[in-house]
């Protein structure tokens, strides 16, 4: 029994194969790390080549373990990228024993939205037509479809592999682990109605997903993480204590006046992706530095 306890069997990812979307810089790049460091082989993905080659080669510049770093090009708004990335991880491996859905964007963002001397806030009349001119169904389809679809579609191109992932060792079960963000729970719109109601959208079609898998008796269980601030290419590089704020939009400062960090978004997704995580399924966590706790949410 205690042998079982220990930190390294709770969380061991020895011979696990991930793959990560959007896993060459920001939060997917944390993730992607956090998985190698800890034994396992990550595949990340993005459809730009040259920054998901600059991650892996640092990543085995500093590694002394079991685990790695592979770059692979793929599309998550593409159907035939998708499919080309399976059927390599599929000739590869045979198999896949965690999938983190993590690419994603901002999409059209009104800013003008926050500022009561701009002209578009004047009246009902302005607000609306700022709106309705500022915007497009061509944005917001966009981005949905990188935000939203996306889950669905790499999911479920991925979920023969994520079963046979959970057939090797007993008691294992593979996980799919979305990464959304508390834009989906706030109730504010933090300027951006379409990122914010993609995200929403993407908490459910995780939920339903693990429902639907555990219902038809598929081995796979789906969780989503929702971050709050965080250092990444859609806020800022570097988020000092004055900028967070800034970037939480919320009607209350986040308590925990930082943003997170590299650790606390990886370690949240080492928990649910390793044997600690196996009696976890259809479960959304919140990592915000009590943001959702201190603002009007849906939690």
């Amino acid at each position: 029994m205690a042998e079982s306890l220990r930190l390294d069997k709770l969380f061991d990812l020895k011979g696990r194969i991930a793959l990560v979307t959007g896993g060459g810089t920001g939060i997917g790049l944390s993730i992607a790390q956090g998985l190698a460091a800890n034994g396992a082989k990550v595949y990340i993905t993005g459809r730009r080549k040259e920054p998901l080659e600059k991650a892996a080669s640092a990543f085995a510049g500093q590694q002394d373990g079991d685990g790695a770093i592979i770059p692979l090009v793929m599309d998550v708004t593409d159907r035939p990228s998708i499919a080309a990335a399976r059927d390599t991880i599929a000739s590869q491996e045979g198999k896949l024993h965690i999938l983190v859905n993590n690419a994603g964007q901002v999409g059209p963002v009104s800013a003008w939205f926050e500022d009561p001397n701009a002209p578009q806030r004047q009246s009902a009349e302005t607000i609306g037509r700022g709106f309705f001119e500022g915007e497009s169904f061509e944005e917001w389809a966009q981005l949905y479809n990188i935000n939203t679809f996306s889950i669905f579609f790499v999911t479920t191109a991925l979920l023969g592999l994520l079963a046979k992932g959970s057939e090797d060792v007993p008691g294992y079960t593979s996980s799919v682990v979305n990464i959304t963000s508390v834009s989906g729970n706030i109730k504010l719109s933090q300027n951006h109605f379409a990122y914010n109601s993609a995200k929403s959208a993407a908490m459910h079609l995780s939920k339903m997903l693990a429902t639907e898998l555990a219902l038809k008796n598929v081995p796979v269980r789906v969780c989503s993480i929702a971050p709050g601030v965080w250092e990444s290419e859609m806020t800022y590089d570097k988020i000092t204590p004055e900028l967070v704020d800034k970037v939480g939009k919320g009607l209350v400062p986040v308590p925990a006046r930082r943003p997170g960090s590299a650790g606390e978004i990886a370690g949240t997704v080492i928990y649910l992706a390793s044997p600690a995580g196996c009696y976890t399924n259809g479960q959304e966590i919140a990592v915000d530095g009590g943001y959702l706790m201190v603002n009007p949410s849906t939690k």
